[in-house]
């Protein structure tokens, strides 16, 4: 056997279970996202069709090329559609199963969540709170560093942007208090 035949296997400890139950397919996906490209490019037609989709004296509308775009997008979305209907029943592949859907989750949501707070606490505040939550919670690793860690990158991201660059960045009360 030579060297090149090796194989390494790493193993995930946290690795989704081969056994976990499907939550949708992928033909539903499909479906559903040209779907809403569909109600995409039509909403985005009808704005473009409103405010000027055709020539005038001095050359193309506002609309024009967005107009002919989203009818593109329409087109596309309406044969993505089609296709993904008529192979529907072929097609029973899973798209995510219920352990891999939670792991998306425990990433989307705390994410998601960030975005509020900064519009709340502002972002260094959140960016503390999302950085240390993802070490500890999602990482499992020891509240001394997620702390810690979080702590320096704030300051940092705060020295840098706030200080030394004179960026805007969106401010809390926190900030308020410290005079900034």
């Amino acid at each position: 056997m030579s060297q090149t035949d090796i194989e390494i296997v790493v193993e995930d400890p946290t690795a989704p279970e081969d056994d976990s139950p499907s939550v949708v397919s992928s033909g539903t996906i499909e479906i559903v996202v040209c779907l809403l490209l569909l109600a995409l490019a039509i909403t985005l037609g009808y704005d473009n069709w409103r405010t000027g989709a055709s020539w005038d004296a001095t050359g193309p509308e506002p609309g024009y090329f967005p107009f002919y775009l989203s009818v593109i997008l329409g087109g596309g979305s309406l044969y993505g559609l089609i296709a993904a209907l008529v192979s529907y029943r072929a097609a029973r592949e899973t798209f995510v199963t219920r352990a891999q859907g939670r792991r998306v989750m425990a990433v989307f949501v705390p994410t998601l969540l960030f975005c509020l707070v900064t519009q709340v606490l502002g972002l260094y505040v959140a960016s503390f709170l999302l950085i240390s939550g993802f070490m500890r919670l999602v990482g499992r690793i020891a509240l001394w560093k997620s702390l810690l860690t979080a702590f320096v990158f704030t300051a940092i991201m705060f020295v840098t942007f706030d200080i030394a660059f004179d960026v805007i960045m969106p401010k809390g009360p926190l900030e308020a208090a410290l005079g900034r």
